[in-house]
């Protein structure tokens, strides 16, 4: 297990309250009454602020819904566990036994929590102004080169836009399916496209990514016309 002082060299700022920091890579396997719980509620809603603000001074043109698109392609659980596993925040965290025989260090979701949870620590700890630069240091090399708006629509929106402009009735999502533990679940869900005679399934750790496999199926069959 790293140093909390190595972490804060790799994120480029030091913490006038250190306590702050372990709780931010605490995670509640390891602690169920002082963990990072909290402060990823806290961290969540600055990351948002910071990077709205950001990209709405950047994009001056852009309409509210490519904001919107571009905005959560940033803030999303796959981008922050991306950012995390650049500065090995896997290798810092603070897990209970069992999730570390899981390999929870690993997972997207734990890293994304302690990394909005960091966010969180840092805010209390020096403010607003200091949260924005490490975000936007920690954040430097995806907002290079920001994504198009276009490209970031995901595969419901999609198949729902490729059926309006067809005339086609919109599909139905529905689960078919449930595997796992409560924490640890395999959603298995159907998307029917009755106009169109599609059935297609798709699977994911949430109801929601499993719809967006669904829908990406069913698009997929329908643009080559099953």
């Amino acid at each position: 297990m790293k140093s909390v002082q190595q972490l804060q060299t790799i994120i480029n700022y030091h913490f006038n309250d250190e306590l702050l920091l372990q709780t931010a890579i605490t995670h509640r396997s390891y602690s169920k009454n002082k963990n990072n719980e909290r402060l990823e509620f806290l961290g969540d809603s600055v990351l948002g602020l910071v990077i709205s603000g950001y990209l709405f001074k950047r994009l001056d043109t852009a309409a509210e819904g490519e904001l919107s698109r571009v905005r959560a392609s940033l803030v999303k659980e796959d981008a922050l566990a991306t950012v995390a596993r650049d500065i090995n925040l896997g290798e810092f965290l603070l897990l209970g036994s069992g999730e570390l025989k899981r390999g929870g260090y690993r997972r997207a979701s734990i890293l994304s929590d302690a990394l909005e949870a960091i966010f969180g620590a840092i805010y209390l700890d020096a403010g607003f102004d200091q949260c924005e630069k490490t975000i936007l240091f920690l954040y430097e090399d995806y907002l290079v080169t920001l994504p198009s708006s276009v490209d970031l629509k995901d595969p419901k929106t999609t198949l729902q836009e490729y059926l309006q402009s067809r005339k086609v009735e919109l599909p139905v999502y529905k689960v078919t399916k449930t595997e796992g533990k409560s924490h640890d679940q395999i959603f298995t869900i159907e998307c029917s496209v009755t106009g169109l005679n599609i059935v297609a399934t798709g699977k994911g750790s949430s109801r929601k990514k499993a719809e967006q496999m669904a829908a990406a199926e069913a698009l997929k069959q329908a643009q080559n016309g099953k």
